[in-house]
């Protein structure tokens, strides 16, 4: 059999997923997209609801469904863990699923990300299928190390540090992915590098960022008046794997400075922990996509100085929508950032870098208008086709022949 193109796994679908989807469909190159809920364009039947989350721009008998799992995750109640639990199963049955379709593909290269490729990846191995693997967040021994360091300097925040509680097994198959793996692709230097030595000398990886989304603009002038608030906003799950106790702790020390932040985002714990940590924040709960435009629209600059991420997508959607941004290299995203024109890169675990650089567009509001200029034009250098097309061209490696 004359193997050629790709199938693409993945159990829920994202951002970047579409985009490489995308890519390759329109380059003739997709030969399958497996996944649990997923509809293509010329598919009618499904409800609106759905239809709106989980569906692709390729036709829909490119895409192989596996429903029930997903479902059942979708309708549990209950804790994190419980919820955590429902979500690999999920994974685990859709790449039992992958694995026995392998066998009807003349897919050349099978793509899959971390937690639903191992029993695909073997299958793959034996009918001589290459398989490319997408890592979308740190290594989990960088992930656990860091958030253990936490815990320790935060104890109250720990429970909202999940990644801590991660079974041993569940650590086992996502180190035998990444040794199955002919290639690996990751979305910045950050995860990059904390992929152990000893696998990276012996396979082919590549930083592939992702792209921005649509920039908007141009950034009309805005009167300032010297004495209104300086506007922050904080985006994502409220934890302190985003480092938003640290941000807590950078606004205690700003106490008294004419500072307003918000948090847009899915509290971890109830919303009386966070009040008890810091009272006089705005809360924005989780809203549609055009409403987190019109939020970010209304404010200054995004802070964000994660502990662990792979490469948080919104660091670019605030550079579009011109805010500067406080973030770590750990958010994955340092190439965004020039010192002073698109933001700040501070050291994670560091409330006091943090207060710095927001006293900073403090002392310098009048220039932001400039900066918020400057940080569209960041944002607009990072194309999603750039994105997909990296990883079609990684197939030319010499792993892939």
């Amino acid at each position: 059999m004359k193997r050629k193109g790709f199938a693409l796994s993945h159990p829920t679908g994202n951002t970047f997923v579409r985009a490489l989807l995308n890519h390759l469909y329109k380059s003739n190159q997709l030969e399958f997209f497996f996944t649990t809920i997923g509809f293509g364009i010329d598919y009618h039947l499904s409800p609106e609801s759905l239809r709106k989350k989980r569906s692709y721009n390729i036709p829909d008998k490119k895409i192989k469904r596996l429903w029930f799992p997903e479902i059942m995750r979708l309708m549990r109640d209950g804790n994190q863990e419980n919820r955590r639990r429902a979500a690999d199963f999920s994974y685990s049955c859709l790449d039992q699923q992958v694995s026995e379709n392998l066998i009807k593909s003349k897919a050349k290269v099978l793509h899959a990300y971390e937690d639903g490729a191992l029993k695909s990846f073997s299958k793959a191995k034996d009918l001589g299928i290459k398989c490319s693997y997408e890592l979308p967040i740190a290594h989990w021994a960088t992930v656990r190390r860091l958030l253990s360091n936490e815990a320790e300097r935060y104890p109250e925040w720990e429970p909202t540090l999940e990644s801590t509680r991660e079974p041993e097994e569940k650590l086992i198959k996502k180190e035998n992915e990444l040794i199955l793996a002919d290639r690996i692709v990751c979305p910045s230097n950050f995860v990059l590098e904390s992929i152990p030595q000893k696998i990276r000398s012996h396979k082919p990886c590549i930083v592939t960022p992702f792209g921005s989304p649509h920039v908007f603009g141009p950034i009309e002038k805005t009167e300032r008046k010297s004495y209104a608030p300086l506007k922050l906003l904080f985006v994502g799950s409220m934890s302190q794997r985003k480092g938003l106790a640290d941000v807590f702790e950078a606004m205690k020390i700003l106490k008294r400075e004419p500072i307003e932040l918000s948090i847009l985002g899915r509290p971890s714990l109830p919303m009386q922990f966070y009040r008890k940590q810091l009272s006089n924040f705005h809360y924005f709960p989780p809203c549609s996509h055009s409403e987190v435009i019109r939020i970010m629209q209304n404010h200054d600059a995004l802070v964000l100085p994660s502990i662990i991420e792979g490469r948080a997508l919104v660091q670019q959607e605030a550079l579009a929508n011109g805010l500067p941004i406080i973030v770590t290299k750990n958010a994955g995203g340092e190439d965004l950032v020039r010192e002073e024109i698109t933001g700040f890169l501070v050291p994670i675990c560091s409330p006091e870098k943090i207060a710095e650089k927001i006293v900073y567009l403090l002392e310098n509001r009048n220039s932001l208008d400039e900066l918020k200029r400057c940080c569209q034009l960041m944002a607009s250098k990072y194309k999603w086709a750039n994105y997909a097309q990296r990883i079609f061209d990684f197939k030319k490696n010499r792993s892939f022949p």
